[in-house]
């Protein structure tokens, strides 16, 4: 009897090794930002691709590069941002992408690939999925009630003590981004935002800690529900989020037939970050043909545009802006006029030297020494 199960169990087992690969199930991937997708689009990939779509999400890009750095991910698609990117690229950590089979990049925006081109030179290794700015987000009437007429379009909000200080009854919170915030520090005092000097890092760091006593919370996701629901008033935070912040009050408004909370989204005269988030292929990726499959979907106009209307950041596709809501495409603060384009500013990746002064800036400012 065992001889005969042994018998039928290698006839089985002859038998799976015989049935084609395009037979078995195809599955993408991906790691992703939270609060970044239109869950729909993914649905309409599997329907039209079958494959199967595994989607993951992380809330910064250290989280990411701490994986991609070690190695065996698990995952074919992942999304860093531009100066993260760079060092990535740099680590030998991705695959170079098989345009061949990406036709619908000839949709991407130029203007954006141009830019996108200082992290990844040829764009060999990446593909723009969302860009935008880092600034202020804030419950305006709150605000408000607190500080008075000043003008809130200045980073004096959140870098000066004796203004944030009165905020902080109504709850403060930060990015907790290093690569965000001390760039962004460095421009408020005057100096280079890309500046790799270890003592602009530390002058930054001193600006920082002058303001440590009146942040509630570090929190790079959790802000986006903490500002709709009213729990916080100010946030520095990323263009896309702040708008969905934005439209979940008004939605709970509508629920509950009470005024909405009045969220705005400012980019400081002084100036902001732009940044780029972009898909790219780990060299490891278990599956990098769905990979090409799933970069390649995204990338299509009305995908691009699907994404963009329902996360309100703005899209690395071009050919998406016929099918974008006019009320993103023509807002200043998602796509910037040019007089603010001006005032933007990109940095790129530190040298392992600076990086180590911009690791120790960060966690003492966070720690509060």
């Amino acid at each position: 009897m065992s001889r005969l199960l042994t018998t039928i169990a290698a006839g089985l087992l002859s038998a799976l090794a015989i049935v084609p690969a395009s037979a078995q199930e195809k599955v993408v991937n991906v790691y992703n930002w939270s609060d970044y997708i239109d869950e729909s689009v993914l649905e309409e990939f599997t329907k039209e691709t079958g494959i199967k779509v595994r989607y993951d999400v992380f809330d910064s890009n250290e989280v990411l590069e701490t994986k991609l750095l070690g190695g065996k991910t698990g995952y074919d698609v992942v999304v860093p941002t531009g100066s993260f990117l760079q060092r990535q690229i740099q680590a030998g950590v991705f695959l170079k992408l098989d345009k061949a089979k990406l036709p619908n990049i000839q949709y991407q925006w130029p203007l954006i690939s141009d830019r996108l081109a200082v992290y990844d030179p040829g764009n060999d290794y990446a593909v723009n999925y969302m860009w935008g700015t880092t600034g202020i987000g804030m419950n305006v009437d709150k605000v408000k009630e607190r500080l008075g007429d000043i003008p809130l379009n200045s980073w004096d909000i959140i870098f000066k003590p004796e203004i944030l200080k009165k905020l902080k009854d109504c709850g403060v919170y930060m990015l907790d981004g290093p690569e965000e915030i001390i760039p962004t520090a460095l421009r408020y005092l005057g100096k280079d935002p890309n500046s790799k000097d270890p003592k602009d890092i530390e002058a930054a760091g001193e600006l920082l800690a002058k303001i440590r006593p009146f942040i509630k919370k570090f929190d790079s996701s959790g802000y986006i529900n903490a500002l709709a629901g009213g729990d916080i008033c100010i946030a520095t935070g990323w263009s896309g989020d702040v708008f969905q912040a934005k439209a979940r009050a008004e939605e709970a408004a509508e629920k509950t037939g009470k005024p909405p909370i009045n969220i705005e989204y400012i980019i400081p005269k002084e100036g902001a970050l732009m940044w780029f988030d972009n898909f790219a292929i780990p060299k490891d990726a278990p599956h990098p043909d769905e990979a090409l499959a799933f970069i390649n979907f995204m990338m299509k106009p009305e995908v691009a545009a699907k994404n963009s209307n329902y996360i309100s950041y703005a899209s690395g596709s071009e050919g998406a802006q016929k099918f974008i809501d006019k009320a993103i495409l023509d807002n200043p603060a998602i796509y910037p006029d040019k007089e603010t384009q001006a005032k933007l500013f990109t940095v790129t990746t530190y040298p392992q030297k600076v990086q180590r002064v911009v690791t120790r800036t960060w966690s003492n400012f966070k720690r509060g020494k």
